[in-house]
């Protein structure tokens, strides 16, 4: 789907620069960018270097006033992003200038780009599928080198390529089914039930798979959250400064110092974990303090991984504490060999920085942290993951109907659903309000 329009914007970060790229892209992007450069025309795939000149609203041509010099790199269509004709101008890296060179544009008859418009156009121009396009956004917003990792193999159709495979797995399946229903007054058999049934517990197979690796890249992308949690004293702020090598939250002897939710940014093992310090948790609270605590319930409730942080010598009830959790004794640099031991426990010193690197290890291990030696997974969103299981719904569905010796119709019909499900995955079937949703995220000149 060509665009009649030429749009232009800038596609690089704004502020200051060595360098700045502003982009057209469509039927008169050529045409456009040759006149701002004073040339005739501009060979595809050649950097030209030139001068960018002002052009005169009264005229509509470019007058002799130059307004930069740079580089001119046109992109002949389909060969280019947006698959449509595309030219870079690359000049200094000031606003200044570039509003310069896109006013000149305009004149001469682009439109300045919406934000996201140059990849809805490579979307809709069959370019790249949504997800694909989905993996640039979130290359460009990585917080950790596994992350930027995971995108770029959702860029390269990793993700895509599973997803195409269980539709085409879907396609044979529904195909088997729709010729019976077109032939159901032939003497024809119904499709074979037990080939149904492997086709379709096998696609369940893959999509639980599939599943849990766009789970873990989706958890990558935003991120882990670890929360400290424990009674006031136990030295939750001290552990939280000794991880991540800095004084940031308020360390007294006075209890219920933290009151307020804080955090920081670590890094283990290439993923970013942002690790938050709670209000110590005890029933005798004063008014604020019990703000706090909510707070720090609420951050309990949502996180990946909770530090449960006790005393160097911790009573009985804390010893039952919640298996899922990861328990950390702190302040071990006042235990002696007589001093009871949890087995399951951690022992650190946030004072002293002794077993620090063990709790890392343990947070890495419980939140399935891959190492730089293991694979990276490919980059996923939670509407992805909304799809999947949807998908896996109506495939499940599928089978019991199947089992039950339903219409062969009722089976198809399921099926159809899940094909749409994942459909939405790639772009296949997409609304267009979530499409809008989508491109509205990204930035002007993406």
């Amino acid at each position: 789907m060509l665009s009649s329009e030429t749009i232009a914007a800038v596609a690089t970060a704004s502020g200051s620069g060595g360098v700045a790229i502003v982009r057209l892209s469509g039927p008169d992007a050529m045409i456009i960018a040759a006149q701002i450069c004073d040339r005739k025309q501009l060979t595809p795939r050649y950097a030209h270097y030139v001068q960018f000149y002002k052009v005169d609203p009264k005229t509509e041509s470019a007058s002799r006033l130059v307004i930069d010099m740079g580089l001119a790199l046109y992109f002949k269509a389909p060969s280019s992003f947006t698959g449509e004709d595309v030219v870079e101008l690359h000049a200094h890296g000031n606003a200044i200038v570039c509003e310069q060179i896109i006013a000149s544009a305009c004149i001469l008859g682009a439109r300045r780009a919406r934000a996201g418009e140059f990849s809805e156009r490579a979307f809709l121009n069959g370019k790249l599928q949504l997800n694909q396009l989905e993996a640039i956004a979130d290359l460009i917003s990585s917080n950790s080198e596994q992350a930027a990792r995971s995108a770029v193999l959702s860029m390269q159709g990793v993700f895509s390529d599973e997803v195409n495979a269980l539709l085409q797995k879907l396609i044979f399946v529904r195909t088997l089914l729709e010729a019976a229903l077109d032939f159901s007054d032939e003497d024809i058999e119904f499709a074979d039930h037990d080939r149904i049934e492997k086709e379709l517990r096998y696609t369940l197979e893959r999509l639980a798979a599939i599943y849990k690796v766009a789970s873990e890249g989706a958890r990558m992308q935003r991120g882990a959250t670890v929360v400290l949690m424990g009674a006031p004293n136990v030295g939750k702020s001290s552990l939280l400064n000794a991880l991540c090598s800095e004084e940031r939250a308020i360390v007294t002897p006075i209890a219920g110092t933290t009151r307020d939710l804080i955090s920081v940014d670590l890094n283990i093992n290439g993923v970013a974990v942002s690790l938050i310090d709670t209000a110590g948790i005890r029933h005798d609270a004063g008014e604020i303090e019990r703000e706090g605590i909510a707070r720090a319930e609420t951050a309990c409730a949502q996180a990946d991984l909770i530090l449960q942080v006790l005393e160097s010598e911790p009573s009985a009830a804390e010893q039952a504490a919640d298996p899922a959790n990861i328990i950390v004794v702190n302040k071990a640099d006042l235990l002696n060999e007589q001093s009871p031991r949890l087995a399951q426990a951690i022992y650190v010193s946030a004072i002293e920085r002794t077993g620090l690197d063990e709790l890392r290890a343990e947070i890495a291990k419980r939140l399935d942290i891959s190492s730089d030696e293991q694979q990276t997974p490919f980059a996923a969103r939670q509407r992805h993951l909304d799809a999947l299981q949807q998908a896996q719904a109506a495939i499940e569905r599928a089978m019991l109907q199947l089992g039950q010796a339903e219409l062969p119709e009722l089976i198809a019909e399921e099926l159809r659903l899940a094909q749409q499900s994942l459909g939405e995955i790639t772009g296949e079937f997409t609304p267009d309000d979530l499409l809008d949703y989508i491109f509205r995220e990204f930035c002007i000149g993406k």
